[in-house]
């Protein structure tokens, strides 16, 4: 689909080494696919003087397109995982312990290392090109990447920050001198005193003073920190107000965010300049509906081996397993379970959850065969054979290409017809109505505020922010477990079955085990 000759790749050069800007001056390369040289190196390190960035200049190089897919979709799972803290209502603190193990996984900013600025980089102005479509994703890029500066700059030493700050050649955002500090340092601790007690929790003079002395202080006019002026958090003078540097922050994220939501209306702009190139839209398409989060690799991320043989076509209707089921894989059981029988996408949705949490095709032909024939059932086995032995066993890639089948992510189950009547496949969090999800969402012991959050996630579509809530809050000290295992991605939002009942089983064994 990306094969392209070499002629009309060299067509599509948007830049030039030469091209010279509008005040004259020759335009350099930011980056190169290959390696950089000792211009283009110090260009790079400037950008990254301070280890972050407001993402000013647009990158000009080169790269292939494997890098740019891969890129993007690790900044991707940063950003997704981001949106689900703040669906579920996270605090700041929280976020960063959720986040800090996906960026040293997926985006490591580290100070000596041009590879990982570069990607970082990169990352971002190629999320740019897919979020910059339409006001909701739009808004969402914007929320997620400034919490994400956010999480960043609260990382950085004092001396870092203070760093960043001067990098930005920003007239309201310059530090006092200490001579000027010292003149007003009754006034600026008497202001700032009452927001290190109940901010920073230095319930202790001492420790205020000692905090104090180390701080610098940011004069700006009072009107761009008016909210903080209204609350006497600033100290006031001639029309200026003093910000302390530790609530800087709120000042710093909002120029981004102005920043960047500029930038993406100048990038919706040109996007039609954009569509000649049958290499990028494909992919941008992809990632914009969101495909990393929701992309299963079973081999990486569940325990699917089946451990001491605990997953057989007994054990799957044992309460013990099927506590560990999401509300779709519970659906199906019971639609099993009241009717004998399921059409074709539950039982491919079903049989494919099975196979991923370990049961193997010999047991998955006595579960089906019993759920079928036995028990009320109105087939004979005979006719099962004949009917549906072959789908069960093809799914298992023993007939036909043999081709290893995943199971269904989240992404998938959605992509799916709606249920109809008769059917249980599907998301109950899209299908059913408000009445019945509260209904079992009561069975499962929620509380009155935690159905009503669920609920206003299935409201805005955000289906997998929803079972995330019922997982949390189904089991409780989730957060505080270390994720799951060293087979499991360390992100905290479910968009898969499969890693919900992983996720599930291994609370549910460490909980007995404490118990």
């Amino acid at each position: 689909m990306f094969r392209q000759s070499r002629k009309r790749i060299a067509n599509r050069r948007n830049f030039d080494s030469n091209e010279l800007k509008s005040d004259g001056s020759s335009t350099q390369l930011i980056f190169n696919s290959g390696l950089l040289n000792e211009d283009e190196r110090k260009l790079y390190e400037k950008i990254y003087d301070s280890k972050i960035s407001f993402y000013e200049l647009p990158p000009q190089g080169e790269i292939t397109l494997d890098q740019f897919e891969t890129w993007a979709i690790d900044r991707l799972k940063v950003l997704l995982e981001i949106e689900s803290c703040i669906s579920r209502n996270k605090s700041i603190k929280e976020i960063e312990i959720i986040i800090k193990p996906l960026l040293q996984k997926y985006l490591p900013l580290n100070a000596d290392s041009l590879d990982d600025k570069k990607k970082d980089y990169y990352s971002h102005y190629i999320l740019r090109l897919c979020f910059c479509r339409s006001k909701e994703l739009r808004d969402k890029f914007v929320r997620a990447e400034t919490l994400l500066f956010k999480l960043r700059y609260t990382m950085l030493t004092s001396t870092d920050q203070s760093k960043f700050v001067n990098s930005l050649n920003l007239p309201l955002l310059q530090f006092i001198s200490q001579e000027e500090k010292k003149e007003l340092s009754q006034q600026l601790f008497t202001t700032i005193s009452p927001a290190l007690q109940f901010q920073l929790n230095l319930t202790d003079d001492q420790q205020r003073r000692q905090f104090f002395q180390q701080e610098k202080f940011i004069k700006l006019p009072f009107e761009n920190v008016i909210d903080l002026v209204g609350s006497r958090q600033v100290f006031l003078k001639n029309g200026y107000a003093y910000l302390p540097q530790f609530q800087q922050l709120n000042l710093l994220s909002t120029e981004f965010s102005n920043k960047l939501s500029d930038e993406l209306m100048k990038t919706y702009q040109f996007l039609p300049r954009l569509n000649e190139d049958d290499r990028l839209i494909p992919i941008l398409h992809h990632l914009s509906s969101g495909y990393s989060i929701a992309d299963f690799q079973s081999s990486q991320q569940f325990n699917s081996s089946n451990e001491d043989n605990e997953i057989n076509a007994k054990s799957v209707y044992s309460k013990e397993i099927s506590e560990c089921y999401p509300l779709c894989v519970k659906n199906l059981m019971d639609g099993l379970n009241e009717t004998h029988h399921l059409r074709y996408n539950g039982r491919q949705q079903l049989s494919f959850f099975l196979k991923g949490i370990g049961l193997s095709c010999d047991e998955a032909m006595n579960f089906w065969t019993d759920a079928f024939t036995t028990k009320g059932g109105h087939l004979t086995v005979d006719k099962f054979n004949k009917e549906y032995r072959y789908n069960f066993r093809h799914n298992y890639g023993l007939e036909g290409n043999r081709i290893n089948y995943k199971p269904w992510d989240c992404r998938t189950i959605l992509s799916k017809p709606r249920p109809a009547r008769g059917e249980f496949h599907g998301c109950p969090y899209r299908d059913w109505t408000e009445e019945k999800l509260s209904s079992e969402l009561n069975k499962l012991n929620l509380s009155n505020h935690a159905i009503t959050s669920v609920l206003d996630s299935c409201k805005k579509n955000e289906y997998t922010f929803a079972c995330t809530k019922v997982f949390e809050e189904t089991h409780p000290g989730i957060e505080n477990q270390s994720n799951a295992s060293e087979n499991t991605d360390a992100s905290s939002h479910i968009a898969h079955p499969n890693l919900y009942f992983d996720r599930a089983r291994q609370w549910q064994k460490k909980h007995k085990k404490d118990n």
